[in-house]
């Protein structure tokens, strides 16, 4: 059995499983691993490092054989340097992904060089924007995510989205899925596929710490939080409603509940975040990671995550049909 959708039609690909393009963590190594294994890998763009786009955009292309992938950037921070896009599109991917402030200045151009826009956003007034501005498939992103995002759960959020944009436009889920349950779920809240972030960050080819990876698979959803703490100690502060969800540490504990004091020290402290973060010690560092996290107990494959993933949700779909027949 396959699971055919909207989304798998649209991108060409074999299961409705999409890498989220993270930060740093989902470099060519993963990205082409997910495409291989037969779901769609994007690049993280994250906030636009040159340098690194360009090394592992011709990692991508030095591959001996060529799958689709797509590239994912935080709109606003692309908006600061919007030549990045065009060294994007010289890879010729099969889409870009804007997530995190307005897309209306980019999605003409990705569609003229042939890509698709694929929009992420976490509330219904976003995706119908996204709609009207001619995205082509929609990312609803739940607060349980891992990383930057709003409040609303996928739960409620999905089935809001699906019902406000046409009914020809692919909605992707976001947001907590890191298995089969979450995939089935997704499509009956009438999702095409999902959008997976932290289940991909606990895999062998995922770039990042294998202290990282360790923290996840021994984490629970309730050890995650949503907080600013972070970015003051990177004295990167994000633009609202936007803040993020990651494993709550010493650092964490410390601070939350006191980010004006925090942001008193930053000098410090930030001193004392970049040197945490490049020895690894992730009792300082942030872990970003969702509430995903309970169904994560061992650093795998990322084939094996897709497969996983799709055969689970195949034999949960399966099995309801045949109560609902019975």
């Amino acid at each position: 059995m396959t699971l055919s959708t909207a989304l798998t039609r649209r991108l060409n690909i074999q299961h409705p499983v999409l890498l989220a393009p993270m930060d740093l963590v989902a470099d060519a190594k993963l990205c082409d691993a997910v495409s291989a294994a037969g779901g769609f890998g994007m690049l993280g763009g994250g906030y636009g490092d040159e340098a690194w786009l360009r090394r592992e955009m011709a990692v991508l292309q030095a591959r001996p054989v060529q799958r689709p992938h797509g590239i994912g950037f935080i709109t606003w921070s692309l908006a600061k340097q919007p030549q990045l896009l065009d060294l994007a599109l010289e890879s010729r991917p099969a889409a870009v992904m804007l997530s995190f402030g307005d897309p209306t200045p980019f999605i003409d151009k990705i569609k003229a060089a042939g890509a698709l826009a694929i929009c992420q956003v976490q509330t219904v007034a976003m995706a119908r924007q996204a709609a009207a501005e001619g995205a082509d498939i929609i990312v609803a992103q739940g607060g349980e995510a891992g990383g930057h995002g709003v409040s609303r759960g996928t739960l409620g959020l999905v089935p809001a989205v699906v019902d406000a944009v046409p009914a020809m436009l692919p909605v992707v889920a976001a947001g907590g899925i890191g298995d089969g349950r979450g995939l089935a779920a997704a499509l009956s809240l009438g999702a095409a596929g999902v959008l997976v972030g932290t289940r991909f960050y606990a895999t062998h080819e995922a770039a990042g710490f294998p202290q990282a990876k360790a923290r996840i698979c021994a984490a629970s959803g309730d050890d995650t939080a949503r907080s600013i703490v972070f970015d003051i100690s990177r004295e990167n502060i994000w633009p609202a409603p936007f803040n993020g969800r990651c494993l709550v540490n010493d650092h964490a504990r410390r601070w939350m509940g006191r980010e004006v004091e925090l942001m008193r020290n930053v000098r410090e402290e930030a001193v004392r975040y970049r040197e945490a973060r490049a020895a690894g010690d992730f009792s300082i560092a942030a872990v970003i990671a969702g509430e995903a996290a309970d169904t994560i107990t061992e650093v795998v494959s990322a084939r094996n995550v897709v497969e996983t993933m799709v055969s689970e949700a195949e034999d949960i779909l399966i099995r309801l049909s045949g109560q609902l027949a019975a």
